[in-house]
């Protein structure tokens, strides 16, 4: 028998690298099919129905079987065939009932089945959505989609289809031993001597693959992160020539699942065959000893061959027992992953009574705020202050790395400071609803995010109960209008995966547009002109100028020609305050504020060039 030792070192494949995917915690079968039963609320009157189904089936198995010893000792050995038509007819009728049976367990089941993942994939989907951002930032994307699909599928092979097909092995144990113990309750008691071994060899094959199975869960979830990855960034790997090494990388880690997969196969492979022999094993002592009582006249040819008949019925659930025992311990392996997601806290969350306030005017104050990123040692912000006035438009600069989106973070509660508070109309943001926060707060992230749907589903996303005359009026002040004319379905135009089929001006202009619709009082501008030209960004500068009017704006900026008008400008400097005034203020008394501003006072082409630099 192979240790576990050398089923791990087969199934992870020795000298693969540092994994893209670490495994999940393992966890008791009891403890994990109680976090997940509830999950069947809704279909448990009809599992009831299930295990009549279950139950009800091998009785007329049982029953047909038997009609084959009335047609060897009542019709065939003494040749009275005017009984066969009966026979034939009872046999006819078992079959029609056997058929509608078969027919309601499987629909009954898949619907069951169904149900309980709609259910679960939900509710881990809606859980998902509920983590706080910094989860998705340590997180493979691709391996938190394979748990939501393919996982999700083995939970229910766990807890359902596994537990149904016991109990229907169960039954056809009860009903088959029952026939079998009324025909010759001896030879019976010989059949089961090799009932043990079964169960000794399920046990000990169900270590090894439950080992191997988990392995193939992490494994998988690899690949389809590094799909999800290379994939999602076909146009940098194909720009730098890269899809030899992506190749290599998802070959290796495709490799190490390869032989996960192997090992489980092995073991499963392994364990038919040695099954087999111990049912053969048995069948033949039984044929022997019938054929000697045969011989002897105390059992009739009908009763041996019922009796073989049942016994291969036997041996059956007890092999599938057995080989369930190893499926539900691969099946566990794919729950543990499950649990690992369902067990993930967010780092924040609502508190326990949050305030409602009646009307947000929009001021923003930062106020003695530290903060640094889960699990890393660099503190991101050291002791910031500044204060946004309701209507004011406050600029944060700095060069990269100085804190200006962590800053953005922080207001949207994505994470909370460690010491310090942020506050909206002097209310700590803790101590507001998530909801009623980011319901006041509107956001242009430096990468423009468009969701494959219409220019209009795009434009409502923002605001979903908005009308076609909000949705109208932002699309106009926008200048999304201008554009949406020329496509061939209007404002009903699919724009594609991320925006694909429109321009990067146009895409930010989507984007302006769904931050007008929503009418927030306070809007945060995440590096607004990232990625576009001199005169697109001058525009888009316009189209802001106009969002801006009237809200309480934060805008993010290492370029100072887009901030210079701002009320108030804050200059980080590795996570610290460095100065804080206008810009004319600024550029009189702060020399790193002042070389920023000869950088950016360049001629306009040279802005791109360090946009794309950042």
């Amino acid at each position: 028998m192979w240790s576990l030792r050398r089923l791990t070192v087969v199934g992870t494949g020795e000298g693969d690298g540092r994994s893209v995917v670490d495994a999940a915690p393992a966890v008791p079968l009891r403890r994990t099919f109680g976090r997940f039963w509830p999950y069947t609320r809704g279909g448990r009157r009809w599992l009831a129905l299930l295990l009549g189904f279950v139950l009800l089936g091998p009785v007329v198995d049982a029953a047909a079987i038997w009609l084959f010893k009335v047609v060897v000792d009542e019709v065939l050995v003494p040749r009275r065939l005017g009984l066969f038509l009966p026979v034939a007819l009872g046999y006819a009728g078992l079959a029609v009932v056997a058929g509608g049976l078969r027919f309601a367990d499987e629909t009954t089941s898949a619907w069951v089945s169904e149900r309980f993942l709609l259910a679960l994939r939900s509710d881990v989907f809606r859980h998902l959505q509920g983590l706080s951002l910094g989860f998705f930032e340590r997180r493979r994307l691709g391996d938190v989609l394979s748990r939501l699909t393919g996982d999700i599928e083995a939970v229910e092979t766990f807890l359902l289809s596994g537990v149904l097909d016991a109990v229907a092995y169960a039954a056809e144990l009860a009903v088959f031993l029952a026939v079998l113990f009324y025909l010759r309750w001896d030879l019976t008691l010989v059949a089961l001597v090799v009932a043990p071994l079964f169960w000794f060899l399920a046990r000990r094959f169900s270590v090894l693959v439950k080992a191997a199975s988990r392995e193939r869960r992490r494994r998988s979830g690899s690949v389809s992160a590094l799909a999800e990855e290379t994939l999602g960034n076909i146009a940098l790997v194909q720009a730098y020539n890269r899809q030899d090494w992506e190749q290599e990388r998802f070959l290796r880690e495709s490799l190490a699942r390869f032989r996960a997969t192997m090992a489980a196969t092995r073991l499963r492979a392994l364990f038919a065959p040695i099954v087999e022999v111990l049912e053969l094993s048995g069948g033949l002592i039984v044929l022997g000893l019938g054929a000697w009582e045969l011989s002897w006249g105390r059992l009739t040819l009908g009763e041996l061959l019922v009796f073989v008949a049942l016994l291969g019925r036997l041996y059956g659930p007890i092999r599938g027992i057995s080989r369930l025992s190893n499926g539900l311990y691969s099946a566990s392996a794919a729950a543990e992953r499950i649990i690992e997601l369902l067990d993930q806290r967010p780092q924040v969350a609502d508190p326990p009574v949050p305030l409602r306030p009646a009307r947000v005017r929009g001021a923003v104050t930062f106020d003695g705020v530290w903060f640094r990123y889960p699990g890393s040692k660099r503190v991101a912000l050291f002791d910031v202050s500044f204060h946004a006035e309701p209507g004011e438009t406050v600029a944060l600069v700095g060069a990269s790395g100085a804190g200006k989106s962590t800053v953005s973070k922080l207001l949207l509660r994505f994470y909370d400071p460690e010491r310090g508070a942020v506050r909206l109309d002097g209310i700590d943001l803790r101590e507001l609803a998530l909801a009623d926060l980011r319901d006041n707060v509107t956001v242009l992230l430096q990468e423009t995010l468009v969701i494959h749907g219409t220019v209009r589903e795009n434009i409502a996303y923002g605001r979903p109960d908005a009308s076609d005359a909000e949705i109208l009026a932002a699309a106009w002040a926008s200048d999304v209008h201008d554009f949406v004319v020329g496509l061939p379905d209007g404002y009903d135009t699919v724009v594609g995966q991320q925006g694909r089929l429109l321009s990067g001006g146009q895409r930010q202009r989507l984007a302006i547009a769904r931050a007008m619709v929503r009418d927030a009082p306070v809007l945060i501008l995440d590096e607004p002109t990232t990625g576009l030209d001199a005169g697109s960004g001058q525009r888009v500068m316009e189209l802001l100028g106009r969002l801006m009017r009237g809200r309480t704006t934060i805008i993010i900026s290492h370029n100072l020609l887009t901030v210079r008008s701002a009320d108030r400008i804050v200059l980080l400097d590795g996570g610290r305050l460095a100065d804080c005034g206008t810009h004319e203020e600024l550029l009189a008394r702060n020399d790193g504020y002042a070389r920023l501003d000869r950088l950016h006072a360049r001629p306009v082409p040279a802005t791109p060039l360090q946009e794309t630099v950042r």
